[in-house]
């Protein structure tokens, strides 16, 4: 089975994140740019939590608030679960299932090395089973 540090090799090595302090609309706005569905909140190299776009949904405009005045900080998911580069992929899959996300933040030593979204994972657990298919079908055609 893959692990986290396996899978971030497979993926853009660019981390998208904000400051707390920064407006909820710039959130978005780099959500949309990059087109990813999260984005790591981090106080230089610390991070503080993680925002997304189910979060703005939420707690923006479900609530009536300007997305150009409210902080990330006051929508944002913390403390964050995280992942270390060695857990498998069945083992982020439990996590998300269990805690109900779609984005993990891997860290090594407590530093940011990537994120894994939910889409990762089931590509990743596809190409598994796509594997073992032609595994089977080889050794039964043997």
């Amino acid at each position: 089975m893959a692990t986290a540090a396996q899978l971030l090799t497979r993926k853009n090595p660019a981390i998208y994140s904000i400051e707390p302090e920064g407006p909820v609309l710039e959130a978005i706005q780099l959500m949309a740019e990059h087109g990813i569905g999260a984005l790591l909140v981090m106080k230089g190299t610390e991070l503080t939590g993680i925002v997304s776009e189910r979060d703005y949904a939420r707690k923006v405009i479900l609530k009536g608030r300007s997305d150009s005045e409210t902080p990330v900080w006051q929508i944002m998911s913390s403390p964050v679960l995280t992942v270390t580069p060695t857990h498998t992929v069945d083992q982020c899959m439990q996590l998300m299932t269990d805690r109900r996300v779609r984005h993990l933040p891997v860290l090594d030593d407590g530093r940011v090395v990537g994120v894994l979204s939910i889409g990762d994972l089931v590509r990743a657990v596809l190409q598994e089973q796509q594997r073992t298919i032609e595994e089977l079908q080889q050794y039964i055609h043997s």
